[in-house]
């Protein structure tokens, strides 16, 4: 037998020892068993909550049915119109239902296809303004549940024009559908 052949072997016999050794009994003696690790602890950290911003309360916006005008006798005579003297400054809730209304009645607000279908359902619309009172973005905080009236309560709120100072520059806007 070379040396090469004899070195061979005895790798090979040794290979075969180290392979076997955990399948034969008493031949090692077992590693004596440690102490389990101690469990893992962890814990759950709140992260420290951002400020929210302060809203106003939100404006339901519901807007009436056009009415149309009861008949009137021909023995009564026409009432007269009784005109008011403007308060001045109006506030931007005022001013954001007026146009609303404008919208309503130029068959604008309520989707068509809403109405067909007896749709009816409540948009919250986060508005952004610009310092013109001009909305500058506009997007659904919480749905409606209906893709055509969250459209139709953003292209409302997109429309709205030239809103008062005092508006508020970010706000919630609830933009009711309601059938009636």
């Amino acid at each position: 037998m070379t040396w090469t052949q004899y070195r061979l072997t005895l790798a090979l016999a040794l290979s075969l020892l180290l392979h076997l050794a955990p399948f034969i009994e008493g031949l090692f003696e077992p590693a004596p068993k440690s102490a389990a690790p101690p469990p893992l602890k962890a814990e759950l950290r709140r992260t420290p909550s951002l400020p929210t911003p302060s809203l106003p309360a939100p404006v339901p916006l519901t807007l009436p049915e056009p009415q149309r005008p009861a008949p009137v006798a021909k023995t009564t005579p026409p009432a007269k119109k009784v005109m008011t003297a403007p308060t001045g400054k109006r506030n931007w809730q005022d001013e954001i239902r007026q146009q609303f209304r404008k919208q309503h009645e130029r068959q604008e607000f309520y989707p068509v296809e809403a109405i067909r279908q007896g749709i009816e359902g409540e948009a919250l619309v986060l508005v952004m303004l610009d310092p013109n009172g001009q909305v500058s973005a506009a997007r659904i905080e919480e749905s409606s549940g209906h893709r055509i009236l969250d459209d139709a309560a953003l292209r409302a709120v997109r429309a709205l024009r030239s809103l008062p100072a005092d508006a508020p520059r970010e706000t919630l806007l609830p933009v009711r559908f309601r059938l009636r």
